[in-house]
């Protein structure tokens, strides 16, 4: 059939034309059963495609390119800039800003909605490996990381970010993305309304440590952060001081990463509708760029940190916050 030949046929009896699209489904962007309902006119002709949920969306007469690579590179490294640059500037996880921006963008570019949350939460934990293993030199070279500290958490961490990993694997994809808005929440009203710090509590022995690691790694893989927003009130309020709780917490980041980055490719391996160039829940491409782009503004947004109004910059960013996890939760 020619496209004259479809076009003519779409006119007389689009429900027909519709039938042998499904029967002969040729071209990139053919895989789907297209219902008669999804087609519609305009005064030039053109076939256009109505979006629904589920269902690729052409835009244009048969538009063959899908995403346009460079527009989506240039926005992973838009996120990977802003992720870093705030991370520096307010002291949160990367994970913070790069998971809820991720899904936002899947859904922009295509991507099948059934795994978005899962594949921006294994991207975002795969991105932390780089920036974890750069903010742990740093803290180390500072003397701030107490690595008897980090040994006595990371088993609890390791064994509880290989279990939120499994756990992500069974969750929708809608609850996941609602879990990740409520914890987004949480971090909002944080900056909105700082807690005080009781340093007046103990350490935990061995079973507690294990225990408490093992919780900051589950929820820290479910939502594709670095425990920071976590690790760092259990240690303060524990009597340790805050610069070591930060570098802490940074080298303790490391192996939630490692972990929970291996969890999700192990347990998206095989899933169906995945994005090419992954591995399980990993997208490789954003993986690469956001950290291409977040190694250098991390430092930039520490240094800021000095120089503007971090208080005020801190609530505003509060309230964004909580604007984003109310796009997410509906």
């Amino acid at each position: 059939m020619t496209f004259t030949g479809l076009v003519d046929g779409l006119r007389r009896d689009p429900g027909e034309s519709a039938r042998r699209m499904r029967l002969n489904p040729t071209g990139r962007h053919w895989h789907k059963s297209w219902r008669t309902r999804n087609v519609r006119f305009n005064h030039s002709s053109r076939i256009r495609f109505k979006a629904r949920r589920g269902h690729l969306s052409p835009i244009g007469a048969f538009d063959r390119s899908g995403p346009n690579p460079v527009l989506e590179l240039l926005a992973y490294l838009a996120i990977g800039a802003a992720s870093g640059l705030l991370a520096g500037l307010f002291g949160v996880g990367g994970g913070v800003i790069v998971v809820p921006a991720l899904i936002l963008l899947f859904a922009q570019i295509g991507m099948g909605s059934e795994w978005i949350p899962h594949v921006a939460v294994g991207s975002s934990l795969a991105a932390i490996v780089g920036t974890g293993a750069a903010s742990t030199y740093a803290h180390h070279g500072r003397g701030a990381v107490r690595w008897d500290l980090v040994a006595r958490l990371a088993p609890g961490i390791v064994i509880g970010a290989w279990l939120g990993a499994a756990l992500a694997g069974f969750i929708p994809e809608l609850w996941l993305t609602r879990l990740f808005a409520a914890f987004l929440a949480y971090v909002g009203l944080r900056m909105l309304i700082p807690r005080q710090i009781h340093q007046d509590r103990t350490l935990p022995g061995p079973r507690g440590m294990w225990t408490a690691g093992g919780g900051i790694g589950t929820l820290s893989a479910l939502v594709g952060i670095g425990g920071g927003t976590l690790t760092v009130p259990f240690l303060s309020n524990r009597g340790i001081d805050m610069r070591k709780a930060v570098g802490t917490s940074a080298a303790c980041g490391l192996p939630i990463a490692v972990a929970g980055a291996i969890g999700f490719m192990v347990v998206g391996w095989g899933r169906e509708g995945l994005p090419d160039v992954s591995t399980g829940f990993v997208y490789w491409p954003a993986v690469g760029a956001i950290l291409l782009a977040s190694m250098p503004t991390a430092p930039l947004g520490a240094k800021l940190a000095y120089q503007l109004p971090v208080g005020l910059l801190k609530r505003l960013f509060g309230v964004f916050l909580l604007l984003i996890a109310l796009r997410l939760a509906y």
